[in-house]
Formats: C-alpha cells, sequence, structure tokens
C-alpha cells in the first residue's frame, strides 16, 4: 500500500509561511534531498490555496506526477483531478492503486484534516533554523496526541535539520 507522506518547510518556531503568505525564508541553495524524494512519489495532494499558488507561478514543476486537489469551492483544476466528495474514500483508494508513495504537499488546513483522521504515514520535515515569529502555523490544536517515531535525521552545513518521522497508528 501506498505510503501519504507529509513532506515540506517549517521554521525552528513552527510556521511554513511568513506573516504575509511568504516562503522567502526557504533555503534554495541546494537540493536538500528533493530530487530523491520525486522518485519516490508519483502523485501530489495540495489543498485548494496550495494548488493555486503554484499555479500562479506560470508553470507546474511537478506536472508529471498524478495531481489531486480537495476543494469543496474549485469546480475544475487544470492538470489535476477536484476531489470534494468523501475524501477518505478516495484517500483510501487511491492509497491501494500500484506505484509509488504519495505527497501530502499542503496547505496548513489539508494537512491538519489528514492527520487528525489518520491518513498520514510519514513526515519529512525541513526545520530552517529562522524564528520568523508569526505567519501560518503548520501544527493547529489537536483534538488527541498523534504520537511519532524518528526514522531518520539529516543536518546541512546550512543549519537546516531534516527529520524523518513515522505515525504511529
Amino acid at each position: 500500500m501506498k505510503k501519504i507522506i507529509l513532506n515540506l518547510a517549517i521554521s525552528l518556531d513552527g510556521f511554513i509561511e511568513g506573516p504575509n503568505g511568504e516562503y522567502d525564508w526557504c533555503y534554495d541553495d541546494q537540493d536538500y534531498g528533493m530530487e530523491e524524494f520525486l522518485k519516490s512519489i508519483d502523485s501530489i495532494f495540495y489543498g485548494r490555496r496550495s494548488y493555486e499558488v503554484l499555479m500562479q507561478s506560470g508553470s507546474n514543476p511537478f506536472a508529471a506526477k498524478r495531481q489531486y486537489v480537495f476543494s469543496n469551492t474549485l469546480p475544475a483544476a487544470e492538470g489535476a483531478i477536484v476531489i470534494n466528495k468523501d475524501i477518505l474514500g478516495a484517500v483510501e483508494m487511491l492509497k491501494q492503486q500500484p506505484g509509488k508513495n504519495i505527497w501530502l504537499f499542503g496547505g496548513a488546513q489539508l494537512t491538519n484534516y489528514f492527520l487528525e483522521m489518520g491518513l498520514v504515514d510519514e513526515l519529512l520535515l525541513a526545520v530552517h533554523p529562522i524564528l520568523l515569529g508569526s505567519g501560518k502555523t503548520l501544527f493547529g490544536e489537536r483534538a488527541h496526541r498523534i504520537q511519532l517515531e524518528l526514522l531518520s535525521s539529516k543536518v546541512y552545513d546550512t543549519g537546516l535539520v531534516q527529520s524523518r518521522y513515522a505515525v504511529r497508528k
């Protein structure tokens, strides 16, 4: 069965966006394992806003992957399938299909929903050595605790620490 892997950048104080929605604090001076990660997936899950931000850039760097947008308001999405009904059933069906793992791209609302529903199998977090002070947090309030098991951790010369965790179910 495919795994759903949340892979994103986060500041040391837990933010995934700056106070104005900016990502200029994310390091892009090297690959940070992204090429290897992209080889391990064949599908990407987006929330509506994350998908729209990606598409505003003018090109989709992940066009070769199957893409799914979870939204109740988006009628259609170029190059992607919109899922707006029976989310749990759709996700379980997609996990059962043959192929590689699934990247849970975000955003925060979709990520927290997937975590609450027990749909995330692994977290791959690139913790950037910066304190943003404000912005959008990754982890909102939880109805219950989620236990994690550290699978690996890598420290880069920039101070970025990338840690992979399994979600204990």
